[in-house]
């Protein structure tokens, strides 16, 4: 268990690691789309609704006003992040389908029940990945989903998630895919499968502590 644990912690950070900064506006090709991947829409409205479950659950860990200001600073990426997260979970599930993975209910119960014993609990487990990784409690299970893709496929690849033959994979599922940003949040970088800065330093994007995005 503390090598599944230590290998999705990998991938988890790996995923927070894209924190951009800054961001561009407007986008008439998609319109109402915060990105298209494989044909299908993420729209603006679920991505701020995802934003909106994680601010809810820092809300109610942090029901100090002062201290959940500041959670709100230290996270203010959060939007671009939940939208690289949502992305790479397609992506990831397009290569593990392409080698023919697939994650059954019980191995996700299975790995939650390791890490919460860990965690001391599952309010502990769903803490740490609401602080550490930005996952909501609702959103814990299918975060674990991803994390045990990735384990899968690097497996089968004879690989680990740090090593490039498995962001190989990912790079090809990119392709495959066709993703497509909405400019607002940057572009997606298909070699590294990681969403990528638009270079406009005049554009800023402000998470406000009620968890709607405003873009500037």
């Amino acid at each position: 268990m503390h090598r599944r644990r230590r290998t999705a912690l990998v991938l988890t950070a790996a995923i927070a690691a894209a924190a951009p900064l800054l961001t561009a506006c407007g986008n008439d090709a998609h319109p109402g789309a915060a990105a298209v991947v494989g044909g299908q829409r993420i729209t603006v409205s679920q991505l701020e609704n995802r934003v909106n479950e994680v601010r809810s659950a820092q809300r109610a860990a942090v029901p100090d006003d002062a201290q959940y200001e500041q959670v709100v600073a230290s996270t203010s990426s959060l939007t671009r992040d939940t939208l690289h997260n949502m992305v790479l979970d397609r992506v990831l599930h397009r290569a593990a389908q392409d080698e023919g993975i697939s994650v059954t209910r019980k191995e996700i119960q299975r790995m939650r029940a390791g890490l919460e014993q860990q965690a001391g609990g599952a309010k502990g487990l769903e803490a740490a990945w609401l602080q550490k990784y930005g996952i909501a409690p609702a959103r814990l299970d299918d975060n674990l989903r991803l994390q045990l893709e990735a384990q899968k496929l690097a497996s089968r690849l004879g690989t680990d998630t740090t090593q490039p033959a498995f962001w190989k994979a990912l790079s090809k599922a990119s392709e495959e895919l066709h993703v497509d940003l909405n400019p607002r949040y940057g572009s997606w970088d298909v070699q590294k499968s990681s969403r990528v800065d638009a270079k406009t330093p005049w554009v800023r994007e402000v998470s406000t502590a009620g968890g709607q995005p405003l873009t500037a």
